[in-house]
């Protein structure tokens, strides 16, 4: 059934082969950018009008309207503004997943719906089944870990139309029908920010409060720029020097301004066993019966891993991995799975071993 269809247009091949499916398979395509960001680079070009003018030439190219909404002011206050919060107390958040829930599937979503749109449609690697979501065909590139806040009440509104494609797959498609985009490389780092520095980008907005690195036995071996950052497990940047084995953040102590560090990549001090987490979300209904054995990933290009949900109580939940688990983040998210289902997720709080 022919359908009206709104495309989350990025600028990227994703969303351009998204747009030409739809179009391909008889639906009524509209294209739609968002703008998120506004800043200039060195030469005073704005890297969004860039991407909104290879959005127009795709769009030409296919020939589909596009339009261009402004969401800057609300990115800043939903996302961006809390993304700092977390950073200024030592956390290590992932703005991602607040994008997706905040901007691209409330937001922009109701700009999509307001255009008369049946459906919004992105270039997400995911896939929706009967108000379930399910990871996508290619495993390199699945992205159901940023999804999981989207209940099925959103999923009943949205289509990831290349779930089932692999990335090449999709880069041949781009190619063969010449598309402008086919050969533009994937976008990376903070989502509608970019790949940057991460310590130059922050300067700006976060105060340098340097402290000690020190042992878990108080020992001082070093200095630290501040500890907004630095993260669980990082080894690289500490600048920590002398004999022995590398040195691997272990635990931030935000209230004394101390990042806990110790030697060696396989210290006891970066496993643990157990989490608690909260801000808890389900794709579609909570698990029926609780302890309840499935999957999770602690980060988004981990393995799954087997564990038990062993009780939640006042929205807290308690996490027991099978195996210990190496450098869990707090203020990151468990992401919980069945088989290629994804059933929801929540904020890792704190973390400790058994």
């Amino acid at each position: 059934m022919k359908k009206k269809i709104v495309v989350g247009m990025s600028g990227g091949v994703d969303s351009s082969v998204v747009a030409f499916l739809l179009k391909e398979q008889g639906h009524e395509v509209i294209g739609l950018f968002m703008k998120n960001w506004e800043e200039k680079d060195i030469h005073g070009h704005c890297q969004s009008t860039a991407e909104y003018d290879d959005v127009a030439k795709v769009c030409d190219q296919i020939g589909i309207p596009y339009y261009s909404v402004n969401f800057v002011k609300e990115y800043w206050d939903l996302v961006f503004s809390q993304f700092l919060k977390e950073l200024k107390l030592g956390y290590t958040p992932n703005p991602d997943i607040l994008c997706n829930r905040e901007i691209k599937f409330k937001l922009f979503l109701e700009k999509a719906l307001e255009l008369g749109a049946d459906l919004l449609a992105t270039g997400h690697y995911a896939q929706i089944k009967n108000g379930q979501l399910l990871r996508s065909v290619d495993p390199d590139k699945d992205q159901t870990y940023f999804l999981y806040t989207l209940q099925s009440k959103i999923l009943d509104k949205v289509i990831f139309p290349i779930g089932h494609l692999y990335k090449k797959d999709l880069r041949e498609i781009a190619r063969t029908k010449k598309l402008v985009t086919a050969a533009k490389k994937d976008s990376t780092g903070i989502c509608f920010i970019g790949e940057r520095n991460f310590r130059n980008f922050l300067a700006p907005y976060i105060e340098y409060q340097k402290g000690n690195f020190e042992t878990l036995e108080g020992k001082v071996v070093g200095k630290h720029e501040g500890v907004s950052y630095y993260t669980m497990g990082q080894r690289k940047g500490l600048r920590i020097g002398g004999p022995g084995e590398a040195w691997f953040v272990v635990n931030k102590d935000t209230q004394r301004n101390v990042v806990i560090v110790q030697q060696g990549s396989d210290h006891p001090a970066l496993y643990s066993t157990d989490l608690t987490a909260t801000d808890i979300s389900w794709v579609n209904n909570p698990p029926s019966q609780i302890p309840f054995y499935c999957h999770a990933k602690i980060r988004y290009r981990q393995p799954d891993q087997a564990c038990l949900i062993e009780k939640i109580q006042d929205g807290v939940m308690h996490v027991h991995f099978l195996n210990p688990q190496r450098a869990v983040t707090p203020r990151q998210s468990i992401v919980f799975y069945d088989g290629k289902r994804c059933l929801g997720g929540a904020m890792i709080s704190e973390f400790f071993q058994r």
